[in-house]
C-alpha cells in the first residue's frame, strides 16, 4: 500500500518486520512445545531463547539462493542461534508458521479496526444527538419527499456502524486460528494436542482440520466484511457528497485557509475527503472478489492464493482502518448548515405534507384512492406553481372533513416530526 493510505497502528501489524517477528513468535512456540514434549534439550531450548533473531537484509541475501522467503528466514534464525538451530522448524511446513502467523495478524488487524470504528460512532453519535432536531428534507430518488432531521440521518449511519462493529467483534474469533499440522495437515510429526497448546501460546484456536494451508472460506469471510464495512463508509461519503452540491449546500467538508480546491478555479471547495473514501470502498470490493477465487485450491495446496494475500490481505486492512480514520475526520470538522436545510424542505412549499392530508381524508372516512385523488390534485396544481397549503384550506369538499385544526396537523412539521428522535443512540 502507498504510503498515502497507510495508518501507523495497520503497518505496526503489517511491516515486513512486524510480520517476521510473528513468524518467528511462532517458531519459537513449536520450540517451546517440542521441549515440553522432551524433544529439545534443556541446553538448547536457552540456546534458542537466548539467541534468536532476524535480520531482514540477511533474510533476502539467503532468498537469492532459496528463492522462498520462510526458508530464508529459517536458515537466518538458524545462523544466529547456533548449533541448537537445527531445532528450529522442526516437523513443520513453511504454512504452518506463516497462516498462524496470519491468524495472529488478522486478529490484531480487528481489534484496531474496532477501536477507529468505535471512535468514528462516537462522532456520528455527537452529530446525531446535536441534530436530532434539526429539520431537512428527506429524499426518495433524489427528489423531496418528507421532512426528517438531521440527527435521524445521522443515526442511520450509527446503527449500521454498531452491526459491523459487532461483526469484526466475530470476525475476531473467525480468524484466530492457527495450524501446525505439517505438509498436508494430517499431523505426521506433531501430533494434535500439541498443535493446540501452541495455538493457546499464541493466542488462536487450532484449526480443526486443515491441509497444508487453513480453509480460505475464513479469509474471504474476513475481506467480505472489509467490502461491507466499505459500503457503509461510502453511504455516508456518497450522503456527503450530494449534500454539499452547490445547489443544495446544506453541509460542506472543513476547508482549511490556503487549501486549494482546484489549480484552475480559485473558487472550488470540493468534497474531495468523501469522494477519496468513495473511491477506495471500491478497492476493498474488488479485494474481497479476488479472495473468493483463492477458497478453491487444487488438491492440499497450491500457490494461486499465495502472491495474492501479499498484496490484498494488509492493503485491505491498511485502506479500512484509513477509511474510519478519514470518515471521522471529515464529519470532525463537518459544517452544518441548517439554515439552508430550512430553504431546501421550504422549496416547495408545503407540498411534502400531502401524504398527511391524504391519510387524514381516509381517517375522516374516504376510501383511499378518493383521498388519493384530492391530494394529488392539489400537489399537481403545485408543481405549476399553485400554493398547497393555501388551495388545500380553500378546498370546500377537504374542508367538508376537516376543520381549521386539523388542518394545522396535517400541515404541522412538529407533529409530522415527533418520532424523529426514538432511536437517535
Amino acid at each position: 500500500m502507498i504510503d498515502r493510505y497507510t495508518t501507523e497502528a495497520m503497518t505496526a501489524i503489517w511491516s515486513r518486520e512486524a510480520k517476521y517477528q510473528r513468524w518467528m513468535e511462532v517458531e519459537l512456540a513449536i520450540c517451546e512445545a517440542h521441549y515440553d514434549a522432551g524433544t529439545i534439550p534443556d541446553e538448547d531450548i536457552e540456546q534458542i531463547r537466548e539467541k534468536a533473531a532476524f535480520n531482514i537484509d540477511r533474510c533476502d541475501e539467503i532468498e537469492k539462493e532459496t528463492r522462498h522467503d520462510l526458508a530464508a528466514f529459517v536458515r537466518n534464525l538458524e545462523e544466529n542461534i547456533g548449533e541448537a538451530g537445527k531445532w528450529i522448524h522442526f516437523g513443520v511446513t513453511s504454512y504452518d508458521v506463516i497462516d498462524t502467523a496470519l491468524g495472529m495478524m488478522l486478529r490484531d488487524s480487528c481489534s484496531v479496526l474496532i477501536l477507529t470504528a468505535e471512535k468514528l460512532w462516537q462522532e456520528i453519535k455527537r452529530l446525531a444527538e446535536e441534530h436530532k432536531d434539526t429539520p431537512m428534507i428527506g429524499r426518495t430518488h433524489a427528489i423531496h419527499a418528507e421532512p426528517i432531521t438531521f440527527g435521524f440521518k445521522c443515526a442511520s449511519w450509527a446503527r449500521e456502524l454498531e452491526r459491523n462493529i459487532v461483526r469484526l467483534e466475530t470476525m475476531r474469533d473467525t480468524v484466530g486460528y492457527g495450524k501446525i499440522s505439517g505438509a498436508v495437515g494430517i499431523h505426521a510429526h506433531v501430533d494434535p494436542k500439541m498443535e493446540a497448546s501452541i495455538c493457546d501460546r499464541l493466542g488462536l484456536k487450532p484449526e480443526p482440520i486443515s491441509t497444508q494451508i487453513i480453509n480460505r472460506d475464513r479469509h474471504a469471510d474476513f475481506l467480505n466484511l472489509l467490502a461491507l464495512l466499505g459500503a457503509g463508509l461510502e453511504r455516508v461519503a456518497t450522503e456527503l457528497r450530494n449534500l454539499q452540491r452547490t445547489e443544495i449546500l446544506e453541509v460542506q467538508e472543513a476547508f482549511k485557509a490556503g487549501q486549494t480546491g482546484s489549480s484552475a478555479m480559485p473558487h472550488k471547495r470540493n468534497p474531495w475527503n468523501s469522494e477519496t473514501v468513495v473511491g477506495l470502498s471500491r478497492i476493498l470490493r474488488g479485494n474481497a472478489g479476488a479472495m473468493l477465487e483463492s477458497v478453491a485450491t487444487w488438491h492440499e495446496r497450491d500457490l494461486t492464493n499465495s502472491s495474492m494475500e501479499r498484496v490484498i490481505l494488509p492493503d485491505s486492512c491498511q485502506l479500512a482502518d484509513f477509511m474510519l480514520n478519514r470518515m471521522r475526520s471529515i464529519l470532525e470538522g463537518l459544517v452544518v448548515l441548517p439554515e439552508n436545510m430550512e430553504r431546501n424542505m421550504r422549496l416547495m412549499g408545503d407540498l411534502v405534507f400531502s401524504e398527511h392530508l391524504m391519510t387524514s381524508l381516509i381517517q375522516k372516512g374516504l376510501m383511499r384512492k378518493a383521498a388519493y385523488k384530492i391530494a394529488q390534485s392539489h400537489a399537481a396544481n403545485a408543481w405549476d406553481g399553485v400554493d398547497f397549503k393555501t388551495a388545500v384550506y380553500a378546498d370546500a369538499e377537504v374542508r367538508a372533513h376537516l376543520d381549521e385544526a386539523e388542518l394545522d396537523e396535517v400541515f404541522s412539521l412538529k407533529h409530522h416530526l415527533r418520532n424523529a428522535g426514538h432511536n437517535v443512540p
